[in-house]
């Protein structure tokens, strides 16, 4: 590696406090030897470099961006070139690498799907004629009560506005005035989600004793019997994941909890942590006794402050009360959980990217094979899972397979969490039985407001179906049958007032900003899409054959050749606009 190559921009005093409080300033100092690292000096790189997110975020808090005399101090801490360093930083969404020239917050206005018909646009106007600078970004997982709004402050806490008259505090407990019974949310809106004993008075803790009763292999195998399956859109075989990490021997091992949630329309998460953290740190310390794996990371998006803190005070009592540290629940196993926030990148809830980004490095997919369960965060065996999945796992550890069986349909079981927002009368997460049809959903949340023209499901990366389909039942076979996709759980009603062509616009906008561009197919495919709505919108939402074609083979070339679930699905919602006659009247 060449050495490292500083600019004479020097540090302020405030940036390099902000820079020792994540980075202890007795560890800065490196072996050099004719100014060259040494082995030790690089191996001890290698172990640090996963501190530079942290790094980045102080310094962005502290000076409103990353200045270039801040991020030489960081870099030279952690022996990362500057040059990459600012790769890093110039990658995310809630990071500045330009001088803003002010001391005011930021005002982020979410400008995607359930925040675009709330009238975003007209909201971030206001907010600067009020004197606000404001940046119009994606979507900020607060669509139940759009427009959305996230306030980066200087100097003081990240927070989301509370007191804005149309602000709407939905939580999941709409669902327990119906049949439905409550499995993972039956503790939201009851537990006290500062406290740890307010937790184990309701149940909590009971999965994980049980998971030292029976041990490791037989925490598997429950999983594996019950059919559990992501919950985070790829829907992949939670027991495959946990058993091949599990048969890893000789290395460190990780368990991460996905809570980078960015896909638009979905906030499931974002209510469960909020409310009831202690479940999430329950669930990913069953994952580490299912592996054997020891080193437990909550990856959480950059906009979720108050997930943040309820999710840094859980981690600290359980600390403190033995449920992590050297010896869990007198298993004799060490299993500990570190947090990171991310900053406002969709691309880094694909699994590779959230790992590359925790490491220290931009968030860009990797090729597979190899796969997490055998290379990893830091090359080491992994298991990835998001939080909706983890509290599956406890209640299939605690009551058994069988009984969770007993909800949903043979080969999709159990509950899940769906998304509500846009033209429906109660926005909100609900939990209903796997098999629930959509129309039985959208009565649950109150019905659709208006003439409803359609409803997307999966978020930005599913696609539109029309009215016609409310009889369908909420599987992934069922879903899949119908050429749709649950997604992330998201559920996105658009009455006969919409225009869906700026919408649509909106759509792909989004994917040609947060496409990492590593790959050819989606790096020029979302351009191009992109390029052909600009054009249809110019010319009074008329699409020609030719630009017809033009999409579909777009669709074709980023489904086939792109390394990551991005440019798979970045046409979904276009197609199938297009399909519906939504957009595109034939030239």
């Amino acid at each position: 590696m060449a050495d490292l190559k500083l600019s004479v921009d020097t540090s302020t005093d405030a940036e390099r406090s902000a820079v020792d409080s994540v980075i202890s300033p007795g560890d800065h100092a490196v072996i050099h030897e004719t100014e060259r690292m040494v082995r030790g000096g690089t191996q001890r790189r290698r172990d640090r470099r996963h501190l530079l997110l942290p790094g980045l975020h102080a310094l962005q808090a502290t000076a409103g961006w990353i200045s270039p005399g801040g991020l030489n101090y960081l870099c030279a801490a952690l022996q990362v070139p500057p040059a990459e360093g600012f790769g890093v930083a110039s990658f995310y969404e809630l990071f500045r690498t330009d001088d803003p020239g002010h001391e005011q917050p930021v005002h982020h206005v979410c400008m995607d799907t359930a925040c675009h018909i709330a009238g975003a646009e007209a909201f971030a106007r206001r907010l600067e004629a009020d004197g606000h600078e404001v940046h119009r970004g994606p979507c900020l997982g607060q669509c139940e009560k759009a427009p959305a709004q996230f306030v980066q402050g200087r100097n003081e806490p990240d927070h989301v506005p509370v007191d804005r008259p149309d602000d709407r505090i939905v939580l999941p407990q709409s669902a327990a005035d119906s049949d439905v019974e409550l499995r993972l949310l039956r503790r939201v809106g009851v537990v006290d989600p500062t406290s740890l004993s307010s937790y184990r008075e309701h149940g909590g803790y009971a999965a994980a004793h049980r998971a030292v009763e029976i041990g490791s292999e037989a925490v598997i195998e429950a999983i594996r019997s019950a059919g559990l399956s992501g919950r985070g859109g790829a829907a992949f075989p939670t027991a495959i994941k946990w058993q091949g990490v599990a048969d890893e021997h000789g290395r460190p091992k990780h368990v991460i909890a996905n809570a980078d949630e960015s896909e638009p329309g979905t906030f499931k998460d974002r209510i469960v942590m909020e409310n009831d953290p202690f479940s999430v740190i329950e669930g990913l310390t069953l994952a580490g006794l299912a592996t054997g794996a020891e080193n437990g990371w909550i990856y959480i998006r950059g906009e979720y402050p108050l997930s943040t803190l309820r999710l840094e005070n859980a981690i600290e009592q359980c600390r403190t009360a033995g449920l992590l540290g050297d010896d869990v629940l007198g298993s004799g196993q060490r299993f500990d959980i570190e947090l990171r926030r991310g900053a406002g990148a969709y691309i880094c809830g694909e699994e590779t990217a959230l790992m590359e980004s925790l490491a220290g490095f931009r968030g860009e997919p990797r090729n597979k094979p190899p796969f997490p369960s055998t290379h990893g965060l830091f090359g080491e065996p992994t298991a990835v899972n998001n939080p909706e999945t983890l509290l599956n796992a406890l209640f299939i550890v605690e009551h058994g397979p069988e009984t969770y069986r007993l909800a949903g349909t043979e080969k999709s079981p159990g509950t899940r969490l769906f998304c509500l927002s846009g033209h429906v009368a109660m926005p909100g997460i609900y939990e209903v039985p796997m098999g629930t049809t959509l129309g039985d959903i959208i009565e649950l949340a109150g019905g659709a407001t208006g003439t409803t023209a359609a409803i997307l499901m999966g978020g930005a990366a599913g696609s539109f179906v029309g009215p016609d389909q409310l009889d369908m039942a909420l599987t992934q076979e069922d879903t899949r049958d119908r050429g749709t996709t649950l997604g992330s759980g998201v559920i996105t009603l658009f009455d006969d007032s919409v225009d869906f062509t700026p919408l649509l616009l909106r759509i792909a906008e989004f994917f040609k900003s947060e496409s990492c561009g590593q790959c050819v197919p989606c790096r020029v495919g979302v351009v191009r899409q992109h390029e052909v709505l600009v054009e249809m919108s110019s010319t009074g939402g008329s699409l020609s054959d030719d630009r017809n074609e033009l999409i579909d083979d777009m669709a074709m070339a980023m489904a086939d050749a792109s390394i990551c679930g991005l440019g798979h699905t970045a046409s979904g919602a276009v197609q199938s606009a297009i399909s519906l006659g939504l957009i595109g009247d034939r030239a």
